[in-house]
C-alpha cells in the first residue's frame, strides 16, 4: 500500500483518538463551568477562522465580495444562509469578474 494512504489512515485514527479523548474528559464532570462551555462552543469558528483567514492574503475582488456578502447575511441570517450566500456570491464572482 502508498505511503499517501497510511498517511490518511494515521490521520483518520489521529482525529479519531482526539475526539473521543476530549468526549471523555467532558464526560466525567457533573457540572460544566459556564466559562468552559463557552469556550467550547467558540471552537468551530476559530477552526473556520484558521481556515479563511489565511487565503484572504491571496484573495482576489470574488474573494472579497463573498466575504463581505457572508459577514452582511451572518448579522441576520443563521449558518446554512450565511454559507449559501457566502458560496453563490463566490461562484458567480468567479464566473464573471475572474
Amino acid at each position: 500500500m502508498s505511503t499517501t494512504f497510511w498517511i490518511i489512515i494515521a490521520g483518520a485514527i489521529a482525529t479519531y483518538l482526539t475526539r473521543i479523548g476530549g468526549h471523555l474528559v467532558i464526560s466525567r464532570f457533573e457540572n460544566i463551568h459556564p466559562r468552559v462551555e463557552a469556550g467550547l462552543n467558540a471552537v468551530p469558528a476559530a477552526v473556520l477562522t484558521t481556515l479563511v483567514a489565511p487565503e484572504l492574503l491571496n484573495a482576489g475582488p470574488a474573494e472579497w465580495a463573498a466575504l463581505v456578502v457572508t459577514a452582511a447575511v451572518s448579522l441576520r441570517g443563521g449558518l446554512m444562509s450565511m454559507f449559501l450566500a457566502g458560496a453563490a456570491v463566490l461562484i458567480l464572482a468567479r464566473q464573471f469578474v475572474g
